[in-house]
């Protein structure tokens, strides 16, 4: 299978920060030199280049070729991936499909974004006409609207939903790349107890937008191994739905694409949800955490808050969490933030997760999350299982 075909050499990450003075290049230009340090690969045998969407580019017609030129990169193949939050995962499974067609040799995948330039997307689309006006103002409103939803429908316990962000902070004080102002330590009181921002919404829930930037090398199996490479992660599942049943007039908006996405992956790398040794979901809001574990089927739909209760995240325990702290307890950057998890997940993988190490390195899944437009659930869903080299 040509998915399997491809070899995660390197992984790096800078420091996530509040808000920083680099510029998106500086960040970009950090990663590959840490990048090229740590796998040995040259500048020139990188040969494609594919990269998230940034607030800083967002307006760039020529994001990538100019990111290129920037690094100093000549280039076969040379892409922009823009689906929001599964940019980063999806970038990866874009880089193994130019593998595979032998678009190029050794695929820099690079997120980074700052603050440095206002994203004004909002004006230029259906939400500055339909939806602010009305006071639907961004991601808090979607997710507090969606939450109300899932209440309605199930019940929602508070305290399950503070069980999975205190389990993401415990990990983010383990991490010293996490941003400084998130590093402390929360309890389940703390949460239900912090400031509603959209209720339920609240502001324990909810990412930091920082500045910062992650990439990933990725190469053939076989030039893995020419380079003298023994260890290397393995990409073996990938699903990915856009616009999951936009098609029906009536939604149900607490389902969404990963339930079509996550069982594609999760057959293709030839596992079932229980099998899954850690998860690294996209997490810009928790109760977005819990919908995944339903729609990956690690339990039953509506039953997320009583798996949460009886499952212990934490890097010891039996369902790692997203290791590094998440986006929520790390920082989220930008456009780039769904590299986080997946670099965490790769860092896993390669055994050099530090005092947050899980046990279990038999595999990883990642997910992403792609936009929440008005009235339904989110555009796009992607799930990715990774393993180490066999």
């Amino acid at each position: 299978m040509a998915l399997r075909d491809a070899a995660i050499v390197g992984y790096a990450e800078t420091k996530i920060v509040e808000k920083s003075d680099r510029d998106v290049w500086e960040i970009g230009a950090e990663v590959l030199a840490t990048l090229l340090d740590r796998t040995g690969f040259e500048k020139s045998e990188i040969d494609g280049l594919i990269l998230s969407g940034s607030m800083t580019g967002a307006g760039n017609a020529f994001w990538s070729q100019t990111t290129a030129d920037q690094l100093g990169l000549e280039l076969d193949f040379c892409q922009t991936v823009d689906i929001g939050g599964c940019s980063p995962t999806g970038a990866l499974a874009r880089a193994t499909a130019a593998l595979d067609a032998g678009l190029a040799t050794t695929v820099f995948c690079l997120y980074a974004d700052t603050q440095v330039a206002e994203n004004n997307s909002r004006q230029r689309s259906f939400q500055g006409e339909w939806t602010a006006p009305l006071g639907y103002l961004g991601p808090p409103a979607a997710f507090g609207l969606l939450s109300k939803r899932y209440e309605h429908q199930f019940g929602l316990d508070y305290s399950a939903l503070g069980k999975l962000a205190v389990a993401q902070r415990g990990h983010a004080l383990l991490n010293d790349l996490a941003c400084e102002k998130l590093r402390k330590p929360i309890t389940i009181e703390d949460y239900l107890n912090s400031r509603m921002i959209a209720d339920p919404i609240r502001l324990l829930d909810s990412v930091m937008v920082c500045d910062g930037g992650s990439g990933l090398l990725v190469t053939t199996r076989k030039r893995a191994k020419q380079k003298g490479l023994s260890k290397f992660v393995v990409p073996i599942g990938y699903g990915e739905r856009t616009n999951f049943r936009i098609a029906e007039s009536i939604v149900d908006v607490t389902e969404s694409g990963h339930s079509v996405a996550g069982k594609r992956a999760l057959e293709m790398a030839g596992l079932a949800a229980r099998d899954v040794a850690s998860f690294h979901p996209y997490d810009d809001f928790i109760i977005a955490i819990m919908m995944q574990l339903e729609m990956l089927g690690f339990c039953k739909r509506g039953q997320g808050c009583a798996f949460v209760k009886e499952t212990d995240f934490t890097h010891t325990g039996n369902l790692p969490l997203n290791t590094s702290g998440g986006q929520i307890s790390a920082g989220q950057c930008g456009l780039a933030g769904g590299g986080t998890n997946l670099v965490e997940a790769v860092r896993q993988l390669f055994g050099e997760g530090g005092k947050r190490q899980v046990s279990n390195t038999k595999n990883a899944v990642v997910t992403g999350i792609g936009g929440i437009p008005y009235g339904r659930n989110w555009a796009t869903s992607v799930v990715m299982v990774l393993t180490p080299d066999a």
